[in-house]
């Protein structure tokens, strides 16, 4: 299934959905500074939206934190903040439509169950569903999700950043959009979110890259009009390895960044290509942002990069 069409020039709505399950990090700093960027230079709208789908691990105080940290950073949006967990009549309302299209169907297995019939994968990669209830529950199986056929599905988008990108959903098996107990799934509930505050611009670390095919699916059997991708790289720790999200909250709370703020949005900034003159390394976040936003095009975004690089210091680094 291939759609691959330029938008119509429109005005940028770009937003940031950061999940209120721990403060922010590094990498969500650097994701949300690149997302405000996009939308800025472009003389558009960002969005902050709080995705709030897994309440059992969702925290008003980490949501309370996640705001103002943005604040501290100059980081404004425009308009109210929206949340997931205002949605779930539109998110049953395009479920009923993949339903009446018959792409989606009940599955009863646990994921210990896909664990051991699927094919191992590689460390760190994904557990393909192997298909088991594609065509009908097993006797006696109960359902415990749906999931949406991808078998001779090929995917095609372009990232601002990574190019073209051309996927065999089938690979990464049929995926979950709604859960037995009732909840949606995230990747139908993104694709919803964005559709009903108009985004067209969806800017995110490269760590949702596998995602976006599926979300690409989605918007194509809903109907609706493909946002524009950009998949910035990802902040790591030292040597390149994992990033830890303890060590490196940009939390107002944290001691380490309350009076820094300043600082460590000249280190984002760098690491999105956009190196600030020394006349302004003084500025504070406000002046630095708007500078930036003149300064700033998805060309100067790096794409190879060494692993050191990527890490932004929580302590001085001179």
């Amino acid at each position: 299934m291939q759609n691959l069409c330029r938008q119509e020039q429109q005005s940028t709505i770009g937003r940031f959905a950061p999940s209120p399950t721990g403060p922010l990090h590094t990498g969500s700093l650097v994701a949300a500074v690149g997302s405000w960027l996009m939308a800025k230079g472009g003389g558009g709208t960002w969005l902050l939206r709080i995705d709030d789908l897994d309440r059992p691990r969702c925290r008003q105080q980490f949501e309370d934190d996640i705001l103002r940290t943005l604040e501290r950073f100059g980081l404004v949006w425009d308009g109210a903040v929206s949340r997931q967990s205002a949605n779930t009549e539109q998110y049953t309302a395009a479920f009923e439509q993949l339903q009446q299209l018959g792409v989606v169907y009940p599955c009863g297995c646990s994921r210990a169950e896909i664990a051991r019939i699927a094919t191992a994968p590689h460390p760190g990669e994904e557990v393909v569903y192997p298909g088991t209830c594609r065509n009908g529950l097993p006797p006696g199986q109960k359902p415990r999700s749906w999931r949406l056929r991808t078998t001779g599905v090929t995917v095609v988008f372009d990232d601002l950043r990574h190019g073209r990108i051309t996927t065999d959903l089938a690979t990464s098996g049929d995926f979950v959009v709604k859960r037995a107990e009732g909840i949606f799934a995230y990747q139908l509930a993104v694709v919803v979110d964005d559709r009903l505050s108009g985004v067209n611009q969806v800017v995110r670390g490269d760590d949702l890259l596998e995602s976006t095919p599926r979300q690409v699916l989605l918007h194509q059997l809903l109907g609706w009009r493909l946002p524009q991708y950009c998949h910035l790289p990802l902040v790591t720790g030292p040597g390149g390895g994992k990033l830890s999200k303890r060590d490196n909250t940009v939390s107002l709370a944290d001691g380490r960044v309350a009076g820094r703020e300043a600082q460590l949005l000249v280190k984002a900034l760098d690491f999105l290509g956009v190196r600030v003159p020394a006349e302004l390394q003084g500025a504070d976040c406000c002046k630095l942002l708007a500078w930036a936003a003149t300064a700033f095009r998805p060309e100067l975004l790096p794409w190879h990069v060494a692993p050191e690089s990527l890490t932004i210091c929580l302590r001085p680094c001179d």
